[in-house]
């Protein structure tokens, strides 16, 4: 839009001191006159101005402007806290009719930015404001209209005004929320200890003179059967939990939803607690000593989670050279005690190379037999004494062995060989993934060789190494509810010692220590579930080569899908979704279930659900703007357009200032007194004075 502009300018012909320094002259001039009131005093004083006015050079300026629109911005909040009790349709409808109405009115433009929902830092509005002002000239800016339920989490401390920022909210005054806030919670517990959790429910927006009533909590564990307690509002609440096993728990804690609350989003509170063992107590007897008996001790005390009773016999019954028997060890071997007191106390019971010959009676190795099957672990690292008479396969231990010696000669095979990992093995967590291993079953593992094993009989478990030929090296096997470890070759040692090359020694032996301790990330057969970035992956792992079925995946409400994994390399099979609802994810191949916690994708977004003006009031305030509610049935307020310095903010309405900014697209100027009028004029009125003077 163009328009014209008129003005009454001046430019001197002489500096401006000087100029009024001619007045003063002037002044003086004529003061004697006036004190004596002379006839044409005012006249001679007319014509000095008369000159002066010649001299300042008045002109009547004219200008043509190109007028600038204003433009006023929009702020719309899109984040999860105006996704409930019908915020986000309200904000959409507002948003059209803001955008319908500033566009009837004359001389402004309307610009909109949005503060998206991301990352974990609450709403970030002032951020979105700020991209939007980017480009926006402060003389344009006509006032910034923010659409949001008032949970800003970035408002500025120091906020420069300088156009009118108006509040609407899409919700009423006086609205109530219960959160369930977690004040301390363990990140992990001990297998077969407690653990204390500190939470408290508020009901925020509740009456303070009224005595809240006692809440009822809802804690379910991986999905199991709920348990309730009572608890008071606003009153720390302590819960005790059990932990039962080993690696994640997820614990699920709800509260009761209180009549009116705007939602119930926050009403819940997930906890995962990562169940692991206290110090491990390992029990290690070594039968004749050999090269590598100080592998296995150095292996065990090398864990500071470990309490290794390490015992070794160091001479044989029949090597007798009549050596009073309290002369042959500095304490006495604790048989009784350990193998029948104190065998439970054990988690792991490792036999490296002991042959028995009547050392342990055969009702203690069946004490250690009855051990497995009721939930402990052994591990046998064998060599040429497992041949024989004296062979603990011979003993009611071998009832819970996976293998047998093949009888006489044929047990025993000493020749160069390299270890490698069976097509089992593959997908087994033990073994799969060592560094120097075949990378499939055909292909040839780079380890140092070995020199001996045993040729054996399997009955049982997997076998996931092996030797020449096929023969199985390693195998593993689950007895009930204990677990076995077979190692037929007492060689090991040759790779800490790095004999032609080494291997990955003790990180082998500390895979089969763990899976024997039930350790849940070398389960062979399970099912994972995790949540990352939104997604969860469920994972299920075997070292079975069937095509895996299929996963069914149940959400925090209750939807249940089916999912068709895909097969990795490893023996596992993944599934990954979408997870942005928070709670409780079960999936389930129909053997397994397992579960995953989806926390609030942004917490402080959901703390507080009501829509409240208080930490924009102070902004709002400090720049002449206004906070109105829209959801309350008052409906919008009339848009207006106000002056600069006037209020912009009334009883039913908000103001978007005029800023009258513009562009100068033309300037002339017309002289009001031009010369030859001045003199004529100064002629004249000195002529009058004369004349007056000489009456």
């Amino acid at each position: 839009m163009v328009r014209s502009f008129s003005s009454i300018d001046l430019a001197p012909i002489l500096p401006h001191w000087l100029l009024a320094a001619l007045a003063i002259i002037a002044l003086l001039a004529l003061l004697p006159a006036i004190w004596r009131r002379a006839r044409g005093a005012w006249w001679r004083a007319l014509a000095f101005l008369l000159i002066l006015g010649a001299i300042a050079n008045p002109r009547l300026v004219q200008q043509t402007r190109e007028m600038r629109p204003d433009i006023a911005l929009l702020a719309v909040d899109n984040s999860a806290s105006t996704s409930v009790a019908g915020r986000e349709a309200a904000i959409a409808a507002a948003r059209a009719q803001i955008e319908a109405r500033v566009g009837r009115l004359p001389d402004i433009e309307l610009r909109t930015v949005t503060a998206e929902e991301g990352g974990s830092q609450g709403t970030r509005l002032f951020s979105a404001i700020e991209r939007g002002l980017a480009d926006i000239p402060r003389a344009r800016l006509a006032g910034v209209i923010a659409l949001s339920d008032g949970q800003i989490h970035d408002v500025p401390q120091n906020f420069t005004a300088e156009a009118p920022l108006h509040l609407l909210l899409p919700g009423r005054a006086g609205e109530q929320d219960r959160r369930l806030r977690v004040i301390e919670a363990p990140g992990f517990g001990i297998v077969g200890r407690s653990v204390e959790m500190r939470v408290v429910v508020e009901d925020l927006g509740a009456p303070t003179n009224v005595a809240p009533a006692p809440v009822r909590l809802s804690i379910r564990r991986d999905g199991g059967a709920p348990r309730s307690e009572s608890v008071v509002p606003g009153r720390e609440h302590r819960i005790t939990l059990p932990i039962e096993r080993g690696g994640p728990s997820v614990i699920e804690i709800t509260a009761d939803e209180r009549q009116g609350e705007i939602s119930t989003l926050n009403n819940s509170a997930i906890v995962t607690v990562n169940g692991v063992r206290d110090r491990l107590r390992v029990l290690l007897v070594s039968g004749e000593p050999h090269a590598g008996e100080r592998t296995w001790r150095r292996l065990l005390k090398a864990d500071p989670n470990v309490d290794l009773v390490h015992f070794t016999i160091l001479r044989p019954p029949e090597k007798d050279d009549l050596t009073p028997l309290n002369e042959l060890a500095l304490i006495a071997f604790p048989v009784r005690e350990l193998f029948q007191q104190k065998l439970r106390d054990f988690d792991l019971i490792v036999f490296d190379r002991f042959s028995n010959r009547g050392i342990l009676p055969p009702q203690y190795l069946r004490n250690i037999a009855e051990h497995v099957r009721q939930g402990g672990a052994l591990l046998m690292s064998v060599g040429p004494e497992f041949v024989g008479a004296g062979s603990l396969a011979s003993t009611p231990l071998g009832s819970v062995l996976p293998a047998r010696p093949l009888p006489g000669n044929q047990a025993l095979l000493e020749s160069a060989f390299r270890a490698q990992v069976s097509e089992t093995g593959l997908r087994h967590p033990v073994t799969e993934g060592l560094t120097g291993g075949n990378p499939n079953a055909s292909a040839q593992a780079s380890w140092g060789r070995w020199y001996r094993m045993l040729r054996t009989e399997p009955r049982s478990g997997a076998n996931i190494m092996n030797g020449p030929d096929g023969n199985p090296l390693l195998l593993l096997d689950r007895v009930e509810e204990g677990r076995v470890a077979l190692l037929l070759s007492d060689q090991i040692w040759l790779w800490s010692r790095g004999h032609d090359g080494g291997g990955p020694q003790a990180e082998l032996l500390r895979r089969i220590a763990h899976w024997l301790m039930r350790e849940p990330e070398l389960e062979e057969e399970d099912l994972t579930a995790a949540i990352a970035q939104g997604r969860l992956t469920v994972t299920r792992r075997s070292i079975s080569d069937a095509p895996p079925p299929q996963f069914t995946i149940t959400a925090p409400d209750g939807t249940a899908t089916r999912h068709t994994p895909e097969r990795r390399d490893g023996g596992r099979a993944v599934v990954e979704v979408p997870a942005t609802r928070p709670g409780v994810w079960s999936a389930t191949d129909g053997a397994r279930t397992t579960f995953a916690a989806a926390e609030a994708a942004n917490p402080p977004e959901i703390a507080d659900l009501r829509a409240d003006a208080g930490r924009m009031q102070p902004v709002v305030q400090a720049s002449g703007g206004a906070a109105r509610w829209i959801g309350d049935g008052s409906g919008l307020p009339d848009i207006r357009r106000v002056s600069m310095g006037r209020d912009a903010a009334g009883s039913g309405w908000i103001g978007l200032v005029r800023r009258e900014d513009h562009t100068v697209t033309g300037i002339s100027a017309l002289p009001l007194l031009p010369p030859w009028l001045a003199l004529l004029l100064v002629l004249g009125v000195a002529i009058v004075a004369w004349r007056r003077e000489g009456r």
